[in-house]
């Protein structure tokens, strides 16, 4: 039976504005990030999705978007939080390496980027395997929902090179095992 997955970013949040790296560290929402959950809500509204469960990174900035999107009960999973950065957490983010990092942050205390994209992916899987999950909504965080993109990507036609933004939702087909890209929404927040 196919089921289908949201994967949400978070709304934007204090470190975001600054700059800062937040990996599994955490800063709080900025008004323009709950607003940005609030637009995110009036689509899933508009679409006329329901969601038979709802999760989210234990991150508090993840269950904060989530508890403006859905007044419904949902469950925090450690397997969902961000990339670990290490000591880099906390600092500005033009001390990022570039792009792909591999196994840069494991030198520094962090995660590599198979261990995220395996950890990520290896929750999703038991989430949707579960019974009655049609129709899942999940809160992550921007490296680990493109990391999780990433592992699914040669079952997906779909793709965004592009930086994934702030409450940004990844629509996933879960079927077999095996999930399929199928939408990517980028919402318009120049009203914001």
């Amino acid at each position: 039976m196919k089921r289908t997955l949201y994967l949400m970013r978070h709304g934007q949040t204090v470190f975001n504005v600054r700059k800062k790296i937040q990996g599994q560290c955490d800063s709080p929402l900025t008004e323009v990030g709950m607003k940005q959950a609030l637009i995110a809500k009036a689509y899933f509204k508009k679409q006329n999705i329901t969601f038979t469960h709802a999760y989210a990174s234990t991150a508090e900035r993840a269950s904060d978007t989530l508890e403006i999107v859905t007044d419904m009960p949902y469950t925090r999973v450690k397997g969902l939080k961000e990339w670990g950065f290490g000591v880099f957490e906390g600092e500005m983010d033009d001390l990022m390496p570039p792009r792909p990092y591999g196994d840069f942050f494991i030198a520094f205390g962090g995660e590599g980027e198979s261990q995220v994209r395996n950890r990520v992916s290896d929750t999703l899987m038991k989430i949707m395997q579960e019974e009655d999950h049609e129709h899942v909504l999940v809160i992550s965080h921007g490296a680990s929902c493109r990391q999780f993109m990433k592992k699914w990507e040669h079952t997906s036609d779909v793709g965004q090179k592009e930086k994934i933004e702030n409450c940004c939702i990844l629509k996933f087909a879960f079927e077999d095992n095996s999930f399929k890209l199928l939408e990517i929404i980028n919402h318009n927040f120049s009203e914001i």
